[in-house]
């Protein structure tokens, strides 16, 4: 049986979010509904409200979220009522071309719950990454669903299912920082900030935290960097340089987005350095690079699609690093909110006064 519950919906493109109420159905095969107890407010669900993801309004948004499984179905063998999660946006199917190859960080046909959740006129919803988390509670697939250690805190672990994974994924995963490495990260918000924790706890020698918010960069002490770089103040390249013995960094993390920053990170690397992009851009944006600098500089230059994370494997010891104290997901918790401000912490968000603010649920 159905249940009715309240839940922040994006509406039509630019438009302020309005909360409504939800039909969530019943677990169908491969399905689970969860409870949702904190989810965190992320540029991607702004982004879905502004349109630049698609049209497929209306989008029932949030994401990045934890909580308890209130029910599952036919099928469903390795979750059950009251287990604790964090709810991922990708689930690899374990059959597509990349997961058979043995990369299903790239699945291709990633799940999510077969059923529409709708309003209460019958308008089926599109969640936000196919979870749809601001609301009391939401129907995923179960796959998207990782029991992690019950004793994180619902408002730290949730950050885990989207901004601090892709930013420490980022690092760990697809730059492969390693002990005595030299790491550029560009753009403090909460993805720039988890690559500085990723880059600190694999090893890294020297990490250059760079951004023109003097606030990112004392978030970005806290979590680890060794230097700072005020891009407002010089040439951010020149100043990672002068770090680096003339060199550049042996991985430079772009966490922007923006063909600018991009170029920086570009020209801020070690010859056959790497360079991670996982700030997201506007579709609209391209960029223009000599191409016998691309060729000279070599190296590799990544695109990294959530950290390249495959969430069964690094949740769960993501979660075990932050009971052991060595990683500090309470530290991107700026703030908590209701489902009722939402609108108010995306304006924060926008003019860069926290990190992230939390929804929590009573």
């Amino acid at each position: 049986m159905s249940q009715t519950v309240r839940g922040v919906v994006a509406g039509a493109r630019g438009k302020p979010v309005s909360i409504e109420e939800i039909v969530v159905p019943d677990p169908g095969p491969g399905e689970a509904l969860v409870a949702v107890a904190a989810c965190g407010v992320c540029h991607t669900d702004l982004h879905y409200r502004e349109g630049a993801i698609n049209d497929d309004f209306p989008f029932l948004l949030g994401h990045e979220a934890a909580g308890k499984v209130e029910s599952v179905g036919e099928g469903v063998t390795d979750l059950g009522p009251g287990d604790f999660v964090v709810l991922a946006w990708r689930a690899p199917c374990g059959r597509c071309r990349s997961c058979r190859r043995g990369r299903p960080w790239y699945c291709f046909d990633s799940a999510n719950a077969a059923q529409p959740m709708t309003l209460a006129d019958g308008t089926p919803l599109s969640p936000a990454l196919g979870i749809g988390a601001f609301a009391e509670k939401t129907l995923v697939a179960a796959g998207q669903a990782v029991k992690v250690d019950p004793r994180a805190r619902p408002e730290a672990a949730g950050l885990i299912g989207c901004g601090v994974m892709a930013g420490f994924g980022a690092a760990v995963n697809t730059g492969g920082v390693t002990r005595g490495d030299s790491v550029a990260v560009i753009g403090c918000g909460g993805v720039g900030n988890a690559a500085i924790a990723g880059a600190t706890l694999a090893g890294a020698r020297m990490v250059i935290a760079v951004d023109i918010d003097p606030r990112k960069l004392d978030w970005a002490r806290g979590f680890g960097a060794t230097h700072t770089v005020d891009a407002s103040a010089g040439d951010p390249v020149e100043a990672i340089r002068e770090l680096t013995d003339g060199f550049g960094a042996d991985v430079v993390i772009e966490a922007v987005g923006r063909p600018e920053t991009y170029r920086q990170a570009f020209e801020a690397r070690d010859h056959a350095g790497t360079l991670v992009q996982v700030g997201v851009p506007d579709p609209t944006m391209t960029i223009e690079l000599p191409l016998i600098d691309l060729f000279g500089r070599g190296g590799a230059l990544k695109s990294s699609w959530y950290g390249d994370c495959l969430p069964s494997r690094d949740f769960p010891m993501l979660i075990d690093l932050y009971l052991s104290g060595r990683l500090d997901l309470d530290g991107f918790v700026s703030e908590t909110i209701g489902l009722d401000d939402v609108e108010e912490a995306f304006a924060r968000m926008g003019r860069g006064e926290v990190l992230r603010s939390v929804v929590t649920f009573a």
